[in-house]
């Protein structure tokens, strides 16, 4: 169930993917500053700084609220030896720069998290979908599909947010408004790092930074032998939307 405080702004963040100059544009920004809460929709460390990108979080304190997405669940797999391997290329050397306080971190974070906002009533936050934190759902899903997604789902909750697929939208499924704030750190489509601000209605917003200062900078830091192409590839979105759909589609379930 929600909390009973209701709030006035929530900042929503997904998918850092361990950007560290992404996340540190978005957190400079006014609103995000003023919000009541930051809602993390998963999958905060995968990727170049994920050490550096959890401090910086932590650091924010109480206001920060967390949720884990599959990339995150895959890091503590990983460094506890219940996996061997990890889909992502960058994951094993994520995984490997984590300290041990920040695994057992990851470890306790929940996988959905309701609260109350001003005009929107209870919200869910989750990663791909309240659950399961891998499922995909796009702009496009067909209704049976987002029927699928939200079974047991309770009544009350009228808005769910998701992140997990890096391109934003919102739409109404089943008379549910649906919000993705896109990426932080790995945005499909155009570049920019995506965030979300909540209440009273919903507003897609994108924060733009010096990428090719960025892209110098994740080289300057970070030892991952691929991180010049892999900072290029997707600190400057070079895979459009429509690849991104066309990818995506068939994990949905259609036809």
């Amino acid at each position: 169930m929600p909390t009973s405080r209701e709030l006035t702004r929530v900042a929503v963040l997904s998918d850092i993917h361990g950007v560290l100059p992404a996340l540190e544009a978005v957190l400079a920004e006014p609103e995000v500053a003023a919000a009541d809460r930051v809602v993390l929709t998963g999958d905060i460390t995968a990727g170049p700084q994920p050490a550096e990108v959890l401090d910086l979080l932590r650091a924010q304190g109480e206001r920060v609220l967390w949720v884990a997405g599959n990339a995150d669940r895959e890091l503590v797999e990983y460094r506890r030896g219940r996996r061997s391997e990890i889909p992502d290329p960058i994951g094993p050397f994520a995984a490997a720069a984590l300290r041990d306080d920040q695994v057992e971190f990851l470890e306790t974070l929940p996988t959905t998290l309701t609260l109350t906002v001003r005009g929107l009533g209870p919200v869910l936050f989750c990663h791909a979908t309240p659950r399961d934190d891998e499922e995909v759902v796009l702009v496009d899903s067909r209704p049976a599909r987002w029927a699928e997604v939200f079974e047991g789902l309770d009544e009350e909750v009228r808005t769910v947010v998701c992140g997990h697929t890096h391109m934003p939208y919102v739409r109404l499924a089943h008379g549910r408004l649906v919000v993705n704030p896109g990426s932080v750190g790995m945005p499909y489509g155009r570049p920019g790092a995506h965030w979300c601000l909540l209440g009273p209605g919903t507003d897609l917003r994108v924060t733009p930074y010096d990428v090719p200062a960025a892209v110098a900078r994740l080289v300057a830091e970070c030892a991952y032998p691929g991180i010049a192409e892999w900072a290029d590839l997707h600190l400057h979105a070079r895979v459009t939307d429509s690849q991104a759909l066309e990818a995506f589609g068939p994990r949905d379930g259609r036809a």
